[in-house]
């Protein structure tokens, strides 16, 4: 066979990074059949030659091909096509490419170094051992660069924009190589390892930056994949050390962090035991529960994954035994400056009340409650949103220890009720629901008397709204603030730029590239809208049925006024509640005001909003279903007879807004 490698040579060093993944498969082949052969010695020789003369030419060559060559020469290691002197030679290069200026190149020569341990002989890690830790010892420290002072951010500012946000040079990929090592080595790496390095590596977990504690704590995971930090192997001291750490890597501003962190932790408890898992879930299980609702998915999904792992189905029994340290620390996550850990910390409340018995959270309804009275307060919408429904399990499950609170809660409530976002207003009304149902003889009056003055108030809604009027219709997100707040020039000239969510954990509540901070006053139809959720969630209480029936007539009456711009917005909403009420009140009463309705819905058919068209489809495809087609065709072919055509379009399938 000739062997001709220029041709994957050429691939593997290219600019394009799909031609370099096709030469590395294309060598990969090259090499397994030269592998089969049984006389190859000189011909992968020739290889090696060819592979060391590029790297030591490389150092004037793009990082392309010193990334190629590398990845060559791992590919060689791996297929175990090399001479005997080979991997010592490769080695040199391998650690004088741990500090090349491009990253990509310095994670290639970590991975190399992994694959001479694990497929030439593990002893290597001895002889790049000290070079290696000498490495990460010489980065753990970095200058500011002077550009920050021509930006004229303040020193202390702009070392913690630097040091939190920017990547570490040579530290976070020579770590990374350590990483590849370990992974390497696996459990061989046990006889290799010292107080030294796990020292330094805890010291990493410390650093400033976010980039070097994620990577550390991925090197922590293949330690303990391999159970160097299980007291068989290491001593208890720094097995609680270790444990400390990863309890501050769950509770990190930054979700990569937390990522990193959850995933050591999960590794960590596969080799304690039962008697010391015990130990350690006083400190882990608090992040590690809240970490089941952070707002990052993969943080989130992998948590939630973990808990299912580490506690099987005795996660709620757990959480009762560790109560103390459960409260204390969601408490504490209310106060953090990242509003993604402060809704979770509510969601985790919330929980409490939901899940777990009620006379275990009981002596801490108190200092729970006043957290959650803040958070009820906050300057992002998506805390204030999920306060409000923690607020309402907690009036729910406690509702005499809350009675006290709920003079300062009311108003909050209210405030949500109206809010300018639809699905806080959706929130705050079944938070309401569940208030009324705890405290009838309390909040009944209240309720209702809110909810006339609201729907009455329609009729002093102005024509047009004030700026900012133009919300995104439907699940509200992050993305809620559109059109003219977008093209404001005002509010997005002469600003201080950073990257796109890089410093929103640091900054104050409410700060962030995301404006969840967006606050203006209440337009009346949307206290109104507010309150239509209001009664359909009321109408599901039994007790107050014959009270809901009475605001009927109001909603009705407020559905006649299309004065003002936002009108086929809150016939949306009616649409939306309609199968509610007709269900919870029963065909009997609800029979009474149906005609009422029908100009509502067929406007809403008819319209140009497709929301609003969506919602009045579904709501008489519902009314159909629920009363019998032929008594609803009867019912509007008495009101209107020229609506029938939009009936049996329904009933036809076809879309109310798609061309016919």
């Amino acid at each position: 066979m000739n062997v001709n490698i220029e041709k994957e040579i050429t691939l593997l060093c290219s600019h394009s990074k799909l031609e370099r993944d096709k030469g590395c498969l294309a060598f990969d082949v090259l090499l397994s059949k030269l592998k089969n052969e049984s006389e190859c010695s000189n011909r992968f020789i020739q290889i090696e030659d060819k592979i060391l003369l590029l790297l030591e030419e490389s150092p004037t060559k793009k990082w392309e091909e010193v990334f190629g060559v590398l990845e060559a020469s791992k590919l060689m290691i791996k297929n175990e096509v090399y001479s005997k002197a080979f991997p010592d030679k490769l080695l040199k290069f391998a650690l004088q490419y741990l500090e090349h200026d491009e990253f990509r190149v310095r994670i290639v020569a970590g991975e190399l170094l992994g694959s001479i341990c694990k497929f030439v002989n593990i002893q290597y890690y001895k002889q790049c051992e000290k070079a290696l830790i000498e490495n990460i010892k010489k980065y753990l420290q970095r200058e500011i660069p002077d550009i920050f002072a021509s930006q004229h951010i303040e020193k202390k500012d702009a070392k913690d924009i630097f040091h939190d946000t920017e990547g570490w040079k040579c530290l976070e990929t020579s770590m990374k190589g350590l990483q590849a090592i370990i992974d390497g080595c696996g459990k061989s790496f046990l006889t290799l390892i010292n107080f030294e390095l796990l020292n330094l590596l805890f010291e990493t977990l410390n650093h400033t930056n976010r980039f070097v504690r994620e990577t550390g704590y991925y090197v922590c995971a293949s330690l303990a994949r391999y159970g160097a930090t299980s007291e068989e192997n290491c001593n208890s001291d720094m097995v609680s050390k270790l444990a400390e750490h990863l309890s501050v890597g769950l509770a990190d501003n930054w979700s990569q962090v937390r990522l990193s962190a959850s995933v050591a932790t999960r590794q960590f408890f596969e080799d304690i035991n039962e008697e010391d898992k015990r130990i350690y879930l006083k400190l882990l299980l608090p992040p590690m529960c809240l970490n089941r609702y952070y707002l990052a998915e993969g943080v989130k999904l992998y948590s939630q994954e973990s808990w299912k792992l580490i506690l099987g189905n005795n996660g709620k029994q757990v959480v009762e035994v560790y109560i103390k340290e459960v409260v204390d620390f969601y408490i504490k996550q209310t106060e953090c400056d990242n509003h993604a850990v402060r809704e979770a910390a509510c969601h985790c409340i919330a929980e409490l009340a939901l899940k777990i018995s009620t006379d275990a959270v009981r002596p801490y309804t108190k200092p729970l409650l006043d957290a959650l009275h803040v958070c009820f307060q906050d300057e992002s919408w998506p805390v204030r949103d999920t306060a409000c429904l923690a607020c309402g399990n907690f009036v729910s499950a406690f509702p005499d220890e809350c009675k006290s609170i709920m003079v300062l809660l009311y108003p909050l409530f209210f405030a949500n009720l109206s809010d300018p976002i639809p699905s806080v207003r959706q929130g705050a009304a079944t938070a309401l629901s569940k208030v009324a149902n705890a405290l009838p003889n309390e909040s009944n009056d209240l309720l209702f008397s809110k909810i006339q003055t609201d729907l009455n108030g329609v009729e002093q809604q102005k024509a047009t709204s004030e700026r900012y009027e133009g919300l995104d219709k439907g699940v509200a997100t992050y993305g809620v603030i559109k059109q003219l707040r977008d093209n404001d020039f005002d509010l997005h000239s002469n600003q201080q730029m950073y990257s796109c969510g890089s410093l929103a954990p640091k900054m104050k509540r409410g700060g962030g590239c995301m404006d969840h901070s967006f606050k203006r006053k209440s337009e009346l139809w949307e206290a109104a809208d507010g309150c239509l959720y209001l009664v359909s969630e009321l109408s599901k209480i039994d007790a107050i049925k014959e009270k809901v029936e009475t605001c009927l007539p109001l909603i009705i009456k407020a559905c006649h006024l299309k004065h003002y711009t936002h009108y086929l917005h809150f016939y949306e909403s009616v649409n939306k509640v309609i199968p509610i009420l007709a269900e919870n009140l029963g065909k009997r009463v609800f029979k009474r005001y149906i005609e009422e309705f029908f100009e509502v819905i067929f406007t809403s058919l008819t319209c140009e909003n497709a929301l609003t068209k969506v919602a009045a489809s579904e709501c008489l495809a519902f009314l159909s279903k629920y009363l019998g087609p032929n008594i609803l065709r009867g019912r509007i072919e008495q009101f209107n007879s020229s609506y029938l055509q939009h009936l049996d379009d329904i009933h036809q399938n076809v879309h109310p807004f798609r061309p016919y």
